[in-house]
């Protein structure tokens, strides 16, 4: 019964990407693993592809995190808002399905 609300993911959590596999779908997010926050507050402004893309072209007090280093978490935080984000992009906010 439960298969049935919920959904197989896997993750492989790189220093360089993440992807996300679903079961019956394949690799349905594979993006850079870095974040981008404002100095200033703290605030998260981009996660993945879109962080990438800001590097060189944002202000000063936004900076790109690479929460992973040599294939270890070097910064928990990040990297679990990183997931979630990545998570809630690969199950397009589908509310009804939940990862298992």
């Amino acid at each position: 019964m439960f298969s049935l609300f919920s959904n197989d993911l896997a993750i492989d959590l790189g220093t360089a990407n993440t992807c996300v596999y679903a079961r019956d779908k394949g690799i349905v997010l594979n993006e850079p693993s870095i974040v981008a926050i404002n100095k200033t507050s703290g605030s998260i402004e981009a996660v993945g592809r879109e962080a990438k893309e800001m590097l060189g072209r944002t202000p000063g007090d936004i900076i790109a995190i690479k929460p992973m280093k040599d294939g270890v978490i070097a910064d928990f935080e990040m990297t679990e808002k990183m997931l979630e984000h990545f998570i809630k992009k690969a199950h397009n906010r589908t509310m009804w399905v939940r990862p298992r």
